[in-house]
């Protein structure tokens, strides 16, 4: 790879070679933001002598080799590719890969270009470094979930976003792209260790900012993100379904009001939370008078903020999600598109994910 944007190529990272081992989690989600952006990503997998040939969607754009890292020949002909590649990419428990002979020694020494992507929930040093977790394990001991949640009630999973793919995968795209520009300086790979740990805080770096100046509390459900202001929330409507209200500035609550024929001086200071209990009655009480899509045209075309909480199945079919291009058929499954835009080099529609392996020796030939 000489160029991180070569010209007129899909995507603006064609021509970067990436070696995946096949992971769970993060680390297949990285791959894939890679080569959905261009990237030649050769997906290394155990073989499965029963396989059907049906692959997650997560795996698309991929080329699929089969091999035993614990077989001696195979591992060899994975290091052959190691030697070609600018990447590799691995989301194993630290030491893995050490013990396998394909660990960052190994592999740097075969190629001293190389950048080592590893991503794990702890880190690759630390005390808890080998011990198992998952996700909202790792969110557990950064802050990020105590704060997730209603005033007296348990904290809640804020699904599996900010551990996995926040913290993780996106640190890791991040960390690796950084790399490779650092190495078109000094012609020098070297490890990135991306761990949830360090990139779920980081993520909430705003949160912490706020702490700092003492914006933000401790206690859960008081803070003005946390679902505690009544201008920034969800309320149900008529027929059971919500809306999303984010009138944060002065200006976007007084168009709320507005459109909800409610006069200022009856609820009293906006950022007044002796004031809020009140506030929060009113609203919920105005906006279970019409239903969800009633509401959602009422508002359309302001500076209200506030939008539909749409499901899945509806998102896809939403004007500007498809003015957008943000969802898209591969194979039969509906899924995101590659994120985000450019202007010069857009990234092609993702290929399926592979179906049956190919001979490793016809990689990169």
């Amino acid at each position: 790879m000489t160029d991180l944007v070569p010209a007129g190529c899909a995507g603006p990272l064609a021509g970067v070679r990436v070696v995946e081992l096949a992971a769970i989690g993060p680390a297949p989600h990285a791959a894939m933001t890679l080569a959905d952006l261009g990237a030649d990503v050769v997906l290394i997998d155990r073989r499965n002598p029963g396989a059907t040939g049906h692959r997650p969607a997560q795996q698309r754009g991929r080329t699929l080799v089969e091999a035993d890292l614990k077989h001696p020949a195979d591992r060899e002909q994975i290091l052959s590719l190691v030697e070609r590649a600018d990447v590799l990419l691995e989301g194993f428990r630290p030491g893995v890969t050490e013990r396998l002979g394909i660990g960052p020694r190994v592999a740097l020494e075969r190629n001293p270009r190389l950048i080592y992507g590893r991503v794990t929930g702890w880190g690759q040093t630390g005390p808890r470094a080998q011990q198992a977790g998952h996700d909202l394990n790792y969110i557990s001991i950064t802050g990020l979930l105590h704060a997730v949640g209603r005033a007296d009630q348990r904290p809640v999973p804020p699904l599996n976003l900010f551990g996995d793919f926040g913290g993780g995968s996106m640190s890791l795209v991040v960390g690796v792209l950084a790399a490779l520009i650092e190495r078109q300086r000094s012609g020098r790979g070297q490890v990135v260790d991306a761990a949830m740990v360090n990139g779920a805080p980081a993520l909430g770096h705003l949160l912490w900012s706020m702490r700092a100046s003492g914006r933000w509390s401790d206690e859960r459900g008081t803070n003005i993100f946390d679902g505690s202001a009544p201008f920034y929330d969800t309320y149900e409507c008529s027929d059971g379904r919500y809306v999303a209200v984010a009138a944060l500035e002065p200006k976007f609550y007084a168009e709320l009001l507005r459109i909800l024929d409610l006069e200022p001086e009856t609820l009293g200071p906006q950022r007044d939370p002796e004031g809020w209990v009140k506030m929060r009655k009113v609203f919920a009480e105005k906006f279970a008078t019409r239903s969800r899509d009633d509401w959602a045209n009422m508002f359309d075309g302001t500076d209200a903020c506030v939008t539909p909480v749409l499901t899945m199945t509806e998102a896809q079919d939403d004007e500007h999600m498809r003015a957008r291009g943000v969802f898209v058929d591969i194979d039969g499954a509906v899924q995101p598109s590659p994120a985000p835009v450019f202007s010069r080099t857009p990234p092609v529609v993702p290929a399926p994910p592979p179906r049956w392996p190919v001979d490793i020796a016809t990689v990169w030939k």
